[in-house]
């Protein structure tokens, strides 16, 4: 289903939404504003509204839905360090009703980043971000009274302060089988990418007491000198934020799956599960390859680790893409972590005729935003795909520039 021209100029995020009956989405038009809209499940028809928002070409912007339990809609995007933008329905399920609300708190709220809504484990509505920038920056969360429709702080200080002197890029909080939320993250020291250093790792039942593996209890803030560090990677080993990913062992025990560089300078896999109370780091890959990063705005990543590793059959899978050595599962004996096969990628739900670009503009790359809603029927999945040129540093590009490519809306259905 067609929904709307969009700018391809360079990469941001969309959001899509589905609560049947209606399914909700929000974008960047062909003139760059920030458009949200809303259709019910059994029509074509879509109704917008153009939101008081233009885009950059900051690859930064994404944009951000939630539904809170009175059917209201949050949405939250275009900022990098910026101060924070953000919009709720004031009719519930009707999402042209958007209005700007200028604070949830009023309190630092000038130099917000890296926007999420998530639900707490009492089922409240939180939402986080970086108050700061890259290098000096602290995460706070705010919490939803959906009967007084008011924000106020989850803590009365920040979750991790990175002190005026660093901040911390997060995986998490993410809800394990074990009933703790789980966060993992690495350290930068400033706006280079380089200077990533330290993973780390806190874990808490109620998102409000945080404590270390062993159970010991933070006091927040988590600053670098309390904090829990997992593998103290130094600055330029090859540690970077977005490639530190959580999963979870048939044991449910925490996998940490990261990479930096080994003796010989090439950039490795590993991962740190969290054994009898000790974190026991492993080397996964083997690869004579270095992937050298570095410098501001958004990075090109020449190797990905998509999503935590998990139990998959008895074994644990981590599944990888690489710009030189391809991409694959690394399938791992449960114990001791070995590689016992490398296997080719699952097979993505796509269909292949949608996978590869159908602009003939050089540089062109496809864009997929999947549903953070959820669908009816259970084996029915919602998809955004759309064309953009790839990121550039967050800097401008010299024209010419692409053609607005056409947002498309796409169900797929899986086996029952």
């Amino acid at each position: 289903m067609p929904v709307a021209r969009v700018w391809a100029g360079h990469p941001v995020g969309f959001s899509l939404l589905t609560a049947p009956p209606r399914q909700f989405v929000a974008f960047y038009d062909d003139e760059r504003r920030m458009i949200a809209g809303q259709r019910e499940l059994d029509s074509a028809e879509w109704a917008f509204i153009t939101l008081p928002e233009t885009v950059g070409w900051d690859s930064h912007n994404s944009i951000f839905m939630t539904q809170d339990a009175a059917g209201h809609i949050h949405l939250a995007g275009n900022m990098h360090v910026h101060p924070l933008r953000y919009f709720r329905t004031e009719t519930p399920d009707d999402i042209t009703t958007l209005v700007r609300v200028e604070a949830m708190t009023g309190d630092e709220e000038d130099r917000v980043t890296y926007p999420r809504f998530f639900t707490g484990p009492d089922g409240a509505l939180l939402f986080s971000y970086r108050d700061g920038g890259s290098g000096r920056g602290n995460e706070i969360i705010n919490r939803y009274d959906t009967e007084t429709r008011a924000w106020s702080r989850l803590l009365d200080v920040p979750l991790v302060d990175g002190e005026g002197v660093r901040n911390a890029y997060f995986d998490g909080p993410r809800l394990g089988p074990d009933g703790y939320f789980h966060m993992c993250w690495v350290w930068r020291d400033t706006p280079d990418c380089e200077t990533n250093h330290s993973l780390s790792y806190a874990r808490s039942r109620d998102m409000v007491n945080w404590e270390r593996s062993d159970g010991t209890p933070f006091d927040l803030p988590i600053t670098f000198a309390t904090s829990e560090v997992v593998d103290p990677v130094p600055p330029g080993g090859g540690l970077i934020n977005g490639n530190a990913r959580l999963g979870f062992d048939r044991e449910q025990r925490p996998l940490i799956t990261y990479h930096k560089h080994d003796d010989a300078g090439n950039t490795q896999i590993h991962i740190a599960r969290l054994e009898s109370g000790e974190w026991v780091r492993r080397r996964i890959t083997d690869w004579d390859y270095r992937w050298d990063f570095s410098g501001r705005g958004t990075i090109i990543f020449e190797i990905r680790l998509l999503g935590g590793a998990r139990s998959v059959e008895g074994h644990i899978e981590q599944t990888y893409q690489h710009d030189a050595k391809g991409n694959g599962r690394l399938r791992l004996d449960p114990e001791t972590l070995a590689i016992v096969d490398q296997l080719p990628p699952t097979e993505p739900i796509q269909p292949r005729h949608l996978r590869g670009p159908q602009s003939d503009f050089p540089g062109m790359q496809v864009r997929w935003r999947s549903d953070s809603g959820r669908a009816e029927p259970a084996n029915a999945r919602y998809f955004l795909r759309w064309e953009t040129l790839g990121a550039n540093r967050d800097r401008p590009r010299d024209p010419p520039l692409p053609e607005p490519s056409q947002l498309m809306l796409y169900r797929f259905e899986t086996g029952r």
